[in-house]
């Protein structure tokens, strides 16, 4: 599943509430697989019948989705490429590593700092939804690393007519050894990533299972995707800011939570005044 970051898309938010609402719960013996992007194209492929109950057309807001990750929609901030285009309707699937398509590309050769971080954001906050869902999380080829785009593929005649082998690079062992110095944007990058895995690890909430329920939840704040996973009497809350301000959600939004709690992300104590 691709996500999408915008102060001003608030309908992804709803639509991607919505849908996991309606089609997140599995048989307990199974698991979902969760990525932000593989080695093949991304297509967006939420349910029209869905999209229509929040007033939202299917094919209008994909041509949009489309437009904005190829980078023709004003101010986006994704570097993606089309693939499989039809000219006539403008229907495509969408090309790109992670970092591209999250704006760290783009921020890097034409913007600010600010930018840069706000990139590393996007990339961090839904490779956190990846992991904390529930079900298997995969990271693909470079993304713990920030790879961006290889164009180098356009200059091979057997891979030119293929947007994909532009998210399909030749490993950069350069780039690789810098995950170790934190200073550095593939450094700062991985160990927040490992951070993550290891708080998964910790806490047995985040796996999958007969006990490990997900509910869905409408903050009552369309920027923030929100979920509570249990198991047994472990309880986390997830709110997941995908605008670039801070966001603020009630507690009477949040059902059967117990304050203070635990930040797991930065160790802080949480209290109801404070949320």
């Amino acid at each position: 599943m691709a996500l999408l970051w915008n102060s001003l898309a608030t309908r992804e938010v709803r639509l991607l509430r919505y849908s996991m609402q309606q089609r997140f719960a599995i048989d307990p013996t199974c698991a979902w697989v969760n990525y932000v992007r593989v080695h093949d194209d991304i297509g967006w492929t939420f349910s029209d019948e869905e999209a229509s109950q929040l007033s939202i057309n299917g094919f209008d807001h994909r041509k949009f989705l489309n437009a904005f990750y190829t980078g023709r929609f004003p101010g986006t901030f994704a570097s993606g490429l089309p693939f499989q285009e039809n000219p006539k309707t403008g229907d495509c699937r969408i090309s790109g590593t992670c970092a591209s398509l999250a704006g760290l590309e783009k921020a890097e050769k034409e913007e600010t700092g600010m930018e840069v971080d706000l990139a590393m954001r996007r990339i961090l906050l839904i490779h956190s939804i990846s992991f904390s869902m529930g079900g298997i999380p995969l990271i693909y080829l470079g993304d713990e690393i920030g790879t961006l785009n290889d164009y180098s593929y356009q200059k091979d005649p057997a891979k030119a007519g293929d947007s994909r082998w532009v998210h399909r690079p030749f490993t950069d062992w350069k780039k690789y050894e810098r995950r170790k110095d934190k200073k550095t944007l593939e450094g700062r990058l991985f160990q927040s990533l490992l951070k993550l895995i290891e708080i998964r690890k910790v806490h047995a909430v985040f796996a999958s299972g007969a006990n490990h329920e997900t509910e869905v939840l409408d903050v009552g704040n369309d920027h923030v995707f929100g979920y509570v996973r249990s198991y047994f009497n472990e309880k986390v809350v997830v709110l997941a800011n995908f605008s670039e301000r801070e966001q603020v959600v009630s507690v009477d939004r949040i059902p059967s939570i117990i304050w203070p709690g635990q930040d797991l992300v930065s160790g802080k104590g949480t209290s109801q005044e404070k949320r």
